[in-house]
């Protein structure tokens, strides 16, 4: 590809890269990512996205402020180094934000690397920093672009074993790169001379199966050998095969169920510039084998008397093998999969095991998680050993699984959460492939004796490997506590989709998610992972204009009994989006759908000009908030959303304007109390939503908050709410004054409470705050209650994006210095750098200790006073 010069600058400006550290005052570019990755290589965006921060060791260094930058893209790393012709280079762009955006007229060539690099300028135009250089290479640019075709065995989809597809081909020496683009439905596991391709699960994410399917891409050039090479395949059924109704959310009815399949395509780039591609077809051999069933809601079964060796190496004679079969695509989209793929975070091995006789062994491994297990045995041909995944025990030290598979349909051989393998008389080792559980408890039960010990079983926590931003602590155990479990079950609950709970329905409900934004986001970095669940979004909704309650969905969830509030995800998530990322991508892509969704809650509207279907302050404790009158918040807030969405990208949201405000006065008039200033029936949760949402007139709020914190006090400081209070109510008290009431709640250990959980010897959260004492209502490991963990690094530590300043380009330092707390820590890595926040009690003193990155600036505001104050450390006294 050849770029074009746009001016004679570039020459110059690249003949600065020797001495740029001294013309940049001492600071420099770092965190160079290419659509949100470092260096990646899968990259099929037309247009990607390019961000970058700036550093420096010298503190007297941090005025620098950008004011414009350029940016270069070459095909080859020495034209940017050398000033060459065959470069683009952006016109010189206006903005104090390191993030910029390819958009010459050339179109990118598929699988090609690219090198790009920025040169950037202060205001005065005296401080000019060249970055170092970067790359990210595409991938299949166009659905054109792929060779290969998707393929199966003749089996048809209710037949349980595996497909087992293999293709041995011929590569020559001096091999300079080679890579993998494959996809499945659902999953694949592959490997290259029986070396697996990579070490991560579940592949390729979950999606509506019948509109888009994702694939990844690998570099394998490492694993290629001079002459016979052999690709394999094992594929599992996933939520695309659900072959059994044993769950109630219909995926065995789905529209796009059908028997496993795949595509790959394989490109060899040999060093004399020749090429070669191996693709599927039906030339490829396949058979099946010891996979002999597979489901993700109760588990794996793998026979490993019908294993083949050396089925997936070269040598093998395959000539008795049939050949696979070409199917049609499961969708019309092939989209590379730029969120992170599911990885194992951490081998754990058991704090404690228990033997019930010779056929039963109890594990605990002393934390909930998601993910498998690996069993290590050696005993008699033909044993039967099955593993069972819970997360409490009966008093006798057996397995409970009542609060877990209160939906499931069992069939015969297929229990709920077990993973079932037969020996074949050697010593071996089995890990499923194709599911995941949720589990701290492991109960292993066999058909005949087996000698088991502690170290026969280790767990693998696996989840979507979203990199970790954020820290907190404080001198609260306790809190220190909540905040940890809070995360685990966020983790948890991240499987290519953001999910309820990881046993039970792996569903994607819209408000657990969007419920836990911030504590998403303050802990990790999960814009690739959000923006793949918002094409999920626009792939679920219907003709109407309604979005279900899981997203994806096989078509069940399109129900009253859910509604707007939930649906909210569409606003939420994007404007989340927005406000940590500064990023307006996923508020382009969703527009469309916002507004087909708006004009269907226009068409369901009543006398009065608002919605009130659906589910509201959902597991709420004693007192139920009126639907009617969360459902009418929710839908004040999406027109309040849809109109700054408006504004943002360049669109009319007069009406939308218009119809929040309406909503706001109906609300007003029809559910406040203003002789009492109480909003419905004055629950907790009506409080806190109403001011949340910022529907109180500004002249009662404070009286609101009074009687929030007055009804709290009431209750013996105990919360009386559900999943909408639990965002609100921490929050709101501390805002108007009673952060110090908010933190004995936060902090309280009498039931209910998050501290009770944690009194109970919880590790993660509890589907509601109280569980039923016949353990059939709830799961213990839920993210749906765990904003607490946001409220923390907001209130505590003060940490606040600054909304007219997205992105944390302008930071809000907020800190409350509650009674009760000695010192709190916290530090999260903006996309703009890494905030710190810290504070500590000396005497009658506070000392507050504030790290602001380069290229922002922050106000720090306590007591009604702000301090204004630019990048760098600063130290405080209160």
């Amino acid at each position: 590809m050849k770029f074009q010069i746009k001016n004679e600058k570039y020459m110059l400006a690249l003949l600065g890269l020797l001495v740029w550290a001294c013309s940049s005052n001492n600071i420099d570019i770092e965190n160079m990512r290419c659509e949100y990755q470092i260096s990646p290589i899968g990259i099929d965006s037309p247009a990607p996205r390019f961000t970058w921060n700036y550093t420096t060791n010298n503190e007297d260094a941090t005025e620098f402020s950008q004011d414009s930058y350029q940016l270069y893209i070459a095909t080859r790393e020495q034209d940017l180094r050398n000033s060459s012709d065959n470069s683009w280079q952006s016109d010189t762009i206006y903005s104090d934000t390191p993030h910029a955006t390819y958009q010459g007229s050339e179109k990118l060539k598929s699988r090609t690397r690219y090198y790009w690099q920025v040169i950037a300028w202060d205001k005065t135009k005296e401080h000019k920093i060249i970055s170092p250089i970067s790359s990210f290479e595409t991938a299949q640019l166009n659905q054109s672009d792929w060779t290969g075709v998707w393929i199966t065995d003749n089996h048809d989809k209710d037949y349980t074993p595996a497909p087992m597809l293999r293709k041995s081909f011929i590569a020559q020496d001096d091999i300079q790169q080679a890579r993998l683009y494959v996809s499945a439905a659902a999953y694949y596991k592959m490997t290259l001379n029986g070396k697996s391709i990579t070490s991560s699960h579940l592949n390729p994410g979950f999606t509506h199966y019948n509109k888009r399917n994702l694939y990844n891409t690998y570099d394998v050039t490492s694993q290629l050998l001079k002459g016979e090479n052999v690709l394999s395949a094992i594929l599992g059924n996933g939520f695309y095969n659900e072959s059994a109704p044993v769950a109630t959310w219909s995926y065995e009815q789905a529209r796009w169920r059908n028997r496993p399949r795949m595509i790959c395509e394989m490109e060899i780039l040999y060093k004399n510039g020749e090429k070669q591609t191996i693709h599927s077809d039906s030339t490829w051999k396949t058979s099946i084998g010891p996979y002999i069933q597979n489901n993700i809601y109760s588990g794996d079964t793998y026979d490993a008397c019908l294993a083949i060796a050396g089925w997936d190496k070269p040598g093998f004679d395959d000539s008795k093998w049939t050949n696979a079969i070409q199917v049609a695509a499961p969708s019309p989209l092939l989209v590379s999969q730029n969120m992170p793929a599911i990885e194992t975070e951490q081998f754990i091995t058991p704090i404690n095991m228990r033997s019930f006789g010779d056929t039963v062994y109890v594990y605990d491994f002393g934390v909930n998680m998601s993910g498998v297990c690996t069993l290590s045995i050696n005993d008699k041909k033909g044993t039967k050993v099955s593993m069972q995944h819970g997360e409490l025990l009966k008093d006798n030290g057996r397995l409970e699984m009542r609060n877990l598979d209160i939906y499931y349909k069992p069939l015969p051989g297929l229990a709920f959460q077990t993973d079932t393998y037969i020996l074949d008389g050697k010593q071996g080792t089995f890990t499923p492939d194709f599911t995941y559980h949720g589990f701290q408890y492991v109960e292993v039960r066999s058909d005949r004796p087996v000698k088991l010990t502690k170290e026969s079983l280790t767990a693998q926590f696996i989840h979507t490997a979203v990199p970790p931003v954020g820290k907190f602590s404080c001198s609260n155990e306790l809190l220190n506590k909540i905040w940890k479990a809070a995360n685990q079950s966020y983790l948890s609950n991240l499987m290519s989709i953001p999910t309820d709970c990881p046993q039970r329905e792996k569903n994607g409900w819209t408000a657990d998610a969007h419920i836990t934004m911030d504590l998403g986001l303050l802990n990790f970095d999960g814009i690739t992972f959000y923006e793949k669940w918002l094409d999920d979004m626009i792939d679920n909704q219907n003709e109407e204009g309604r979005i279900s309650g899981i997203i994806p969905s096989s078509g069940w969830g399109y129900d009253d009994w859910i509604g707007p509030v939930w649906d909210a995800a569409m606003f939420i998530v994007p404007m989340a989006i927005y406000h940590y990322y500064g990023d307006t991508r996923s508020i382009e892509k969703l527009w469309p759908v916002c507004t087909k969704y708006l004009a269907y809650l226009a068409g369901r509207e009543d006398a009065e000009g608002t919605v009130t279907y659906g589910i509201g302050d959902w597991v709420f404790h004693k007192t139920q908030t009126p639907t009617e009158f969360t459902t009418t918040c929710y839908y004040y807030l999406d027109n309040l959303y849809m109109a700054k969405f408006a504004e943002l990208i360049g669109k009319d949201g007069s009406s939308y304007a218009k119809k929040a405000e309406e909503l706001k006065l109906l609300i007003n008039h029809k559910y406040f109390d203003t002789s009492k200033a109480i909003y419905a029936n004055g629950s907790q949760a009506a409080q806190g939503v109403a001011l949340y949402l910022g529907i109180v007139p500004k002249e009662y709020e404070q009286q609101v908050a009074d009687n929030l914190s007055t009804m709290i006090k009431a209750n013996k400081n105990l919360l009386d709410f559900g999943v909408l209070g639990s965002k609100t109510v921490l929050r709101m008290l501390s805002k108007y004054g009673y952060a110090d009431l908010a933190y004995q709640m936060a902090a309280q250990e009498e039931a209910p409470s998050w501290g009770n959980w944690i009194k109970q010897g919880f590790t993660t959260l509890a589907e509601t705050w109280i569980l039923s004492p016949e353990f059939r209502d709830a799961s213990v490991n839920h993210m749906f209650l765990g904003d607490i963990n946001a409220w923390m690094y907001n209130i505590l530590a003060g940490i606040n994006y600054d909304e007219q300043k997205p992105g944390f380009k302008h930071i809000l330092i907020q800190p409350h210095f509650v009674k009760g707390l000695d010192w709190v820590k916290a530090e999260y890595k903006s996309v703009n750098g890494i905030i710190r926040s810290e504070w500590e009690r000396k005497g009658e003193q506070v000392i507050l200790k504030v790290t602001i990155p380069v290229n922002t600036n922050a106000t720090v505001e306590y007591n009604g006073k702000k301090i204004d104050l630019r990048s760098g450390k600063h130290q405080l006294t209160f």
